[in-house]
């Protein structure tokens, strides 16, 4: 190629260089042009990508809610409706009863009537006829009152077994929807709870990692009966000196039988110190504390918290370490008394102890409130048994027919004799 010159300086360079600095400067200009077009559209699929989630995942919120309320009122309706039916079906059996004693009262009164017409007309009669006739009268009224008892008491029982199955069986059908409704509701809460526990559970697990890199971070699996992660202290030789186990939850309410399940968990991982990081905390505690031995706090305190749990650690790994080598039977046998083994195998011994005295007085009120209901019903059967004593005594005297529940056959023989 020929050199070009330039008109303004009168200098002369090749025309294969202008072309190549004006090539690379076309170059890079599309360059620039294309990476800012490509950074626009992927922040405009970015933000897309983003709405459609938040679109999904408030759809998917409204729906569970939507399915929730209608489940809810849907078992609240059935229960409704099975107790109402019931009620109704028991007050007209009810009603039925009182009818028909009500028409066998009205009937034995009819043939009272019909017997003391009869005596009134045979007392008229011949005089030898008179003892024969007394004589069979009275043998048909004791058949009668017999007969009436017999009855009765078989009426009675009938209804109270069919009373005590039907109590129970409506007892069943209610724990039975309870049981229902709170396994539903689990279920609905189980997948938002389990994902934000996991969570917190990783994040716990990093915080951990990266105040004390040294330490031996270990996570337990799903489905591995334990706490959710366990500490491994270690000193500045590499030495194992304890072990510290925490265990995540992220719920609204603080579960009464956390801390027993953890001191259990401790107890078989052979740990040093148990902590539970939850958001919600016991009624009575405002900031992290000790609660039957086993630590509480949040996940802003657990850090700080854990400090100080392995410092103290430390510090009775190395008293321990400068008392070995005693050779002491005397020695060893207080350092097993005063450890936190027999410490907490104590108190496993004493926990279980109150929860069989407790069991075992539980048992003891619910005898003695079914005995206090039995006599109540046994009181109930002896007052409308007299009720119905007196109204026959009334009808046909005192020693007409024998209604007594309690007096036996030898009184009845000696109040006839006098």
């Amino acid at each position: 190629m020929s050199d070009i010159k330039c008109p303004e300086c009168g200098n002369v360079f090749p025309m294969e260089a202008a072309v190549t600095e004006e090539y690379k400067k076309e170059l890079r200009e599309q360059m620039l042009s294309f990476k800012k077009q490509k950074d626009e559209e992927f922040a405009k699929r970015e933000k897309e990508i983003l709405d459609q989630m938040l679109r999904r995942e408030s759809d998917a919120g409204k729906k569970f809610e939507k399915e929730k309320q209608q489940l809810q009122s849907t078992i609240e309706e059935s229960l409704r409706r099975n107790i109402s039916a019931d009620f109704e079906n028991k007050l007209r059996l009810l009603e039925d009863n009182n009818r028909s004693n009500e028409e066998k009262l009205k009937l034995a009164r009819q043939k009272e009537m019909e017997f003391l017409q009869k005596e009134q007309a045979l007392m008229s009669r011949e005089a030898e006829l008179e003892i024969s006739v007394q004589r069979k009268l009275q043998e048909e009224r004791s058949k009668l009152s017999e007969e009436l008892r017999k009855i009765e008491e078989q009426k009675t029982a009938a209804k109270e077994s069919e009373y005590q199955l039907r109590v129970k069986e409506l007892e069943k059908q209610l724990e039975d929807q309870q049981k229902l409704a709170a396994e539903m509701k689990r279920k609905a809460e189980l997948g938002s709870s389990q994902l934000h526990g996991e969570i917190q559970e990783l994040a716990l697990e990093a915080l951990l990692q990266s105040a004390f890199p040294f330490d031996l971070i270990q996570e337990v699996g799903k489905g591995v009966r334990g706490a959710d992660c366990v500490h491994i202290v270690r000193n500045s030789f590499g030495q194992e000196c304890g072990k510290i186990i925490y265990e995540s939850k992220r719920t609204a309410i603080f579960g009464t039988d956390w801390v027993e399940k953890l001191k259990t968990d401790m107890r078989s991982q052979g740990a040093d110190i148990a902590v539970i990081v939850s958001e919600a905390r016991p009624r009575d505690m405002s900031t992290f504390g000790e609660r039957n031995g086993v630590w509480v706090c949040n996940f802003v305190e657990v850090k700080a918290l854990a400090t100080v749990l392995r410092d103290s650690i430390l510090r009775i790994f190395n008293a321990s370490k400068s008392q070995q080598n005693r050779g002491d039977k005397m020695h060893l046998l207080y350092d097993y008394l005063t450890s936190t083994e027999f410490s907490e195998q104590w108190k496993a011994i004493r926990e279980g102890f109150m929860s069989m005295k407790l069991s075992i007085q539980k048992e003891r009120d619910a005898m003695e409130r079914l005995w206090k209901a039995r006599e109540k019903q046994l009181e109930k059967v002896l007052l409308n048994a007299a009720h119905v004593r007196g109204s026959i005594e009334g009808i046909a005297g005192m020693d007409a027919v024998d209604l007594n529940l309690i007096e036996g056959p030898e009184e009845n023989e000696d109040d006839n004799a006098h």
